[in-house]
């Protein structure tokens, strides 16, 4: 309750205070107020006017007195004045008499003056309101003809200077009352054609932009040859021809109603207009700024909302510059901004759903049509070009997965054989195509074969194209001829170390690749190696950029060859030991064999047979590569044989099968001494087969004694044997010996024999026991 009474107080001060027409919100308040409120303050209000009516009374009580001595002072006088009006009424009369002939003179005098003054007071105004009258005229003729920025102008005018002069006449204010009614339609006309400008302006944003970028494309090659004739600097050209845009029919168009719109801006009302036009134009804006779904479907799509866009702020700008205070140049930048920021993402979004190389260099030359053409106008891209770098990274890798789809088909369609040339003709065709010298080749007649297979020229045809594909994107960046030569080969690095050497290593793997295909294979990687050298002088010449440039990035081709020819090694080296593998697998030993054959076994010649014409194939392959395969080759041999040997399902092996066996050992040995690759010094590769023969000697000559007293010296004659695999070998035969001789018992010689064996054993048992002890 108390707090309510300084709350009522001042509710009556402002009721007193304010203006009768603006009390209601004041009492409002005592409706909205705490319940009881609006009896609370009828009490009050009571209270106040009783006070009001106190000090009323008490003014009334205080000037009394002096009222009442004012009438009795007026009642003296009155009998003066009653005295005084009898002497000026008989003065006046005696001097009306005498003076009225001069009187009728005078008042002829006075008449004819007064005509006089009012001619002149008529001419005077005359000339005054002639020039309302023709300025009105002129309004309303100015309002019959669409005039109405004129019409403004005039109106002010005659508000501002012709009215205030007459305004004491009748038609002034006729004039005066009807010039806000004019003012009134020409707003709402002026709105309505500012809504069909909106709208037209609207529906040709994109012919407007599609002009627009046409223009610039065009300015930009004329700029272009001028710049290569008269070295011409080209973005004063593309500043020159900025206004040229509006020159089309559609633009010529556009301009009579921008003309026609700048009659919007009179000052009364220029805010309302040029709040609703900013209000409508950025939902026009977000409109245009929002692309169609499948506008990555196809590049008619990008040119849609390019040209819209463009479009759209070409009449920003032209408006910018034929009006005043409808759009400032701090609004177009800030709205720039913000379209820019959108189209960034649009763009960033779109582009990434494009898998075809040749739909994402569309985007980019109309990215850099569009750059070209706002930035003519004023409108800073460079975040677009930023976006291009982006997008160039993109596309490069759209092309490398094309360039891969290219190389596995090539790589599938290749013969993996020497390309033969009939004549000369033919020759010419293929080093057009692939820059290959031999002085020793082109000695010999045709006909004749080149060393590599066809997928070489072909390979090296589509890294040029590849080059041609990447520079495509460069161009027109407004990027150095260094960055440019820089970006092809980094580009080029990556189809090399990563496309080209991802279909390598597959193409290697593949089940149906040969040796006779790794063989081809590492031939052409050599050969597309030595050519990397003529790719980089390609890039150079293109970009015009020498490569003894400090920051000129070099190629990996070499090292993606090599890595691809490593890898086909190896292959060729795991293919030769599963092909042995497999000839090992047919093997078909008589382990209870009494004796050999006499001859080697027939697996084995075969297998040595397919070592042999494999071999002759190794001719074109580096002396090293050929020697290494062959040496394991051997390698492998020799263990699969020793394995054979070992074989814990192998349970007995009889001499006769150990004779066998060192037949074919021996013909190994003589397959590695017959160098079925040159190079080789000495019986190197015959040492593959030592481990092999010093054991199959031991057992064959049964020298025991010396092997047991030269064991661990280097100048022992079975130094390559192990203990432990003479021990195993020799506990299979001590099996087979038992199973053979069932009667050997009853045999000395047999008997001193098995006595033998079992001193062996375990003398060798005792030696492989000291060892795992040593260790």
């Amino acid at each position: 309750m108390a707090e309510s009474l300084p709350e009522h107080d001042r509710i009556l001060q402002e009721i007193e205070s304010t203006d009768t027409a603006c009390v209601g919100p004041t009492l409002r308040s005592v409706y909205d107020d705490q319940p009881n409120a609006h009896q609370r303050f009828m009490e009050k209000l009571d209270a106040c006017i009783r006070n009001h009516d106190r000090e009323i009374e008490k003014m009334c009580n205080f000037h009394h007195q002096g009222f009442v001595d004012a009438i009795t002072e007026l009642l003296k006088v009155r009998a003066d004045a009653e005295k005084l009006k009898v002497q000026v009424t008989d003065t006046n009369r005696r001097l009306q008499d005498a003076g009225k002939e001069v009187i009728a003179q005078t008042e002829e005098i006075i008449r004819c003056r007064v005509q006089q003054q009012n001619i002149t007071t008529v001419v005077e105004k005359l000339q005054l309101c002639l020039p309302v009258l023709e300025m009105y005229s002129k309004l309303k003729e100015q309002m019959n003809v669409k005039r109405y920025y004129s019409a403004l102008k005039t109106m002010e005018q005659l508000e501002n200077l012709y009215l205030p002069r007459v305004s004491q006449y009748r038609f002034c204010q006729i004039m005066i009352e009807n010039l806000p009614k004019l003012r009134e339609e020409i707003k709402e006309i002026s709105m309505s054609d500012l809504k069909d400008f909106l709208e037209s302006i609207r529906k040709h944003s994109d012919r407007i932009g599609e002009t627009a970028m046409k223009q610039a494309q065009q300015q930009k090659s004329f700029s272009t040859a001028l710049q290569k004739q008269n070295n011409v600097n080209y973005g004063r050209n593309m500043h020159l021809g900025r206004n040229r845009v509006l020159e089309s029919k559609n633009e010529v168009t556009l301009k009579r109603t921008f003309e026609d719109d700048d009659e919007h801006e009179e000052e009364g009302d220029g805010e309302i207009f040029e709040n609703y036009y900013r209000k409508q134009r950025r939902k026009q804006a977000r409109l245009v700024l929002q692309p169609q779904s499948s506008m990555h479907e196809t590049v008619e799509g990008y040119r849609r909302y390019f040209s819209q866009i463009v479009g759209f702020f070409v009449v920003e700008d032209h408006i910018l510059h034929v009006t005043q205070g409808l759009v400032t140049r701090t609004y177009t930048d800030e709205l720039w901004n913000m379209a820019l920021s959108k189209i960034i993402a649009v763009l960033r979004t779109h582009s990434s759903y494009c898998s075809d190389p040749d739909l994402v260099l569309e985007l980019k030359n109309l990215i850099v049509v569009f750059a070209d053409t706002l930035q003519g106008y004023g409108f800073p891209v460079n975040r677009l070009f930023d976006l291009l770098f982006e997008i160039r990274d993109q596309y490069n890798e759209t092309l490398l997965k094309k360039w891969s789809g290219l190389f596995r088909d090539i790589f599938e369609a290749d013969n993996y054989s020497p390309i033969p040339v009939a004549n000369e003709e033919e020759y010419k065709i293929v080093i057009s195509k692939f820059p290959f010298q031999d002085p020793e080749l082109d000695k010999q007649s045709f006909p004749k074969k080149l060393p590599m297979s066809q997928s070489v020229p072909q390979i090296y045809i589509q890294v040029k194209e590849f080059i041609y594909a990447s520079l495509k994107f460069s161009e027109s960046l407004h990027r150095s001829s260094t960055e440019i030569d820089d970006m092809l080969r980094k580009s080029t690095n990556l189809l090399l170390t990563r496309t080209l050497t991802s279909c390598l290593q597959n193409l290697i793997k593949k089940p149906h690749i040969g040796l006779t295909e790794l063989v081809q294979i590492i031939i052409n990687t050599t050969h597309l190696e030595h050519a990397c050298k003529y790719l980089e002088d390609f890039i150079s010449n293109i970009t015009n950029i020498s490569q003894v440039t400090v920051h000129t990035a070099r190629l990996y081709g070499l090292s993606t060859f090599k890595d691809a020819r490593h890898a086909a090694e190896g292959e060729i080296y795991t293919k030769l030991n599963q092909k042995i593998d497999e000839f090992i697998q047919i093997a078909d030993y008589d382990w209870t064999m009494s004796e050999s054959d006499g001859r080697a076994s027939g697996y084995l010649m075969d297998l040595i047979n397919f070592l042999r014409s494999t071999f002759q194939v190794f001719t074109h392959l580096p002396g090293k590569v050929a020697q290494t395969a062959c040496m394991s080759a051997c390698q492998h041999l020799s263990m699969s044989l020793m394995q054979m040997l070992l074989d814990n399902e192998l349970k007995q092996i009889s001499m006769g099968a150990i004779q066998q066996f060192n037949l074919d050992v021996i013909q190994c040995e003589l397959f590695a001494s017959s160098e079925p690759v040159p190079g080789f010094q000495g019986d190197t590769l015959q040492l593959a087969f030592i481990d092999l023969r010093q054991l199959l000697d031991l057992f064959m000559v049964w020298d025991w004694s010396t092997y047991l007293a030269d064991y661990g010296q280097a100048t022992s004659k079975y130094l390559r044997v192990n203990p432990s695999t003479a021990l195993t070998l020799l506990e299979k035969m001590k099996d087979s010996s038992k199973k053979n001789n069932i009667f050997a018992q009853f045999r000395k010689n047999d008997r001193d024999k098995q006595k033998l064996i079992e001193t062996v054993v375990k003398q060798l048992r005792s030696l492989v026991n000291g060892m795992s002890q040593h260790t």
